[in-house]
């Protein structure tokens, strides 16, 4: 959680998604109520159901169960192709000009990125890196969990070398039409341009001056590839600058003090602080 309940408050656009805090966490959806109330700000809700938080959105949309990468993955292409991007914040405070290494492969037919073991079903990531001198040398027999970054990584701070993250990105999302939106999410494609529409608006033409936030809850967290709904979230967000901004982020919803605070604090039997597991006798 990038930013904090109260500070919804401070949003002027909501994108709701696997959450539904009007009926979940009331005491919190009071700030999201209080930004339409005193900034206008417009409250997108992105669900299966048609929930109690969907019924004060000023969009909805239902989708279907699983589907939100696309979804994400979606208004990721949409941003792009609009230009509705912050492209000072992106340049300075993102690594989309970093320069990667040609051993790095996109997916191609086969929908995996270079250096997958299909037998052993992981990924050696040697390729997973940037351009430039070579990385310091290990310490002898400890492999690193990732290799470590070159000493001085190339740049390109326009953003048009076509081995920038930019431009990687750029293409990966590609196919992430509004017709493969549709067949994938089964949200109409007319439906998702609207909402494409509205969300990137707030940079239309360059503008910095509003920001929206993203909120979610266990509609992503509990799925097998959770982490990576978020990550596609986090990537949308700093696309549009709306990260480490009053008011934007992608925010976790918690529960309350009864959540945040048992495994904050050991308030649960097998949870030691900092979410360490308490040993059992086979350890």
């Amino acid at each position: 959680m990038t930013n904090g309940w109260v500070d919804i408050k401070n949003t002027d656009l909501m994108l709701i998604m696997g959450g539904n805090p009007a009926e979940n966490h009331p005491c919190g959806f009071k700030w999201a109520i209080e930004a339409k109330r005193n900034r206008n700000a417009k409250m997108i809700v992105v669900d299966p159901r048609f929930t109690r938080t969907a019924s004060v959105a000023d969009k909805f949309a239902q989708i279907r169960a699983g589907s939100d990468i696309a979804f994400l993955g979606g208004m990721i292409r949409y941003a792009i192709e609009k230009e509705r991007i912050a492209k000072d914040y992106v340049v300075n405070y993102t690594n989309a000009g970093f320069i990667v290494s040609n051993d790095f492969k996109l997916p191609e037919d086969e929908g995996v990125f270079s250096g997958f073991d299909e037998k052993a079903q992981t990924y050696d990531r040697a390729s997973w890196n940037y351009a430039g001198a070579a990385p310091a040398q290990n310490k002898p027999g400890v492999p690193p969990a990732l290799p470590l970054m070159p000493e001085k990584t190339e740049f390109d701070a326009t953003l048009q070398n076509p081995r920038c993250v930019f431009q990687l990105m750029k293409q990966h999302y590609s196919r992430y039409t509004p017709e493969m939106v549709e067949k994938v999410t089964g949200i109409p494609q007319a439906k998702f341009v609207e909402l494409a529409e509205m969300f990137t608006s707030i940079r239309e033409k360059g503008d910095m001056k509003k920001v929206a936030t993203i909120i979610y809850a266990v509609g992503w967290t509990h799925h097998s590839f959770g982490t990576q709904i978020i990550r596609t979230a986090a990537m949308l967000q700093l696309l549009l600058g709306n990260v480490g901004r009053a008011g934007g982020g992608v925010n976790a919803l918690r529960g309350h003090s009864n959540i945040q605070g048992a495994t904050d604090m050991a308030g649960v039997f097998d949870t030691l602080p900092g979410y360490l597991k308490v040993p059992n006798p086979a350890d």
